[in-house]
């Protein structure tokens, strides 16, 4: 690993928080309404509902999976009513992807389940910790987005 400004402190860090945010995300991932789905697919799921509708190769970039592999996770998504396929507006050749509301509720309902999931963990945390997780959100959330 490349050194990092402040050095063997930084580095720790760096290997706590990979740690933890994996392990973490792990046991979330369990912690789902459908178990019919899988990760996968309901990271696509989750990806459409971030970001809107999006063509089979946008999907495939955002989530990192070749586009023959997503073309057939929005098929399996298709045939459970979670998607649907439309053409693109601007090339005939392209169908966008979007959710259902039948996704959409799903995911509300799996988000519902996942906070109440980590709130009860959380209840184990004293004051000052919850100060501290409370300030360590928001560099969470812009670590996972850059």
């Amino acid at each position: 690993m490349p050194d990092l400004p402040h050095g063997d402190e930084n580095d720790a860090a760096v290997n706590s928080i990979r740690s933890a945010v994996m392990r973490l995300g792990r046991r979330l991932k369990h912690q789902r309404v459908d178990e019919s789905l899988s990760p996968t697919e309901m990271s696509v799921l989750g990806t459409l509902a971030r970001c809107g509708s999006a063509t089979p190769g946008e999907l495939a970039r955002k989530e990192y999976v070749q586009p023959p592999s997503m073309t057939r996770i929005v098929a399996l998504l298709e045939a459970k009513g979670l998607v649907r396929l439309e053409p693109h507006p601007d090339d005939r050749r392209q169908k966008v992807v979007s959710q259902t509301e039948r996704a959409e509720a799903m995911l509300e309902e799996s988000r519902r389940k996942r906070n109440v999931w980590l709130a009860s963990l959380a209840e184990g945390l004293d004051d000052d910790e919850w100060a501290k997780l409370r300030a360590a959100a928001p560099v969470l959330e812009k670590l996972a987005h850059l």
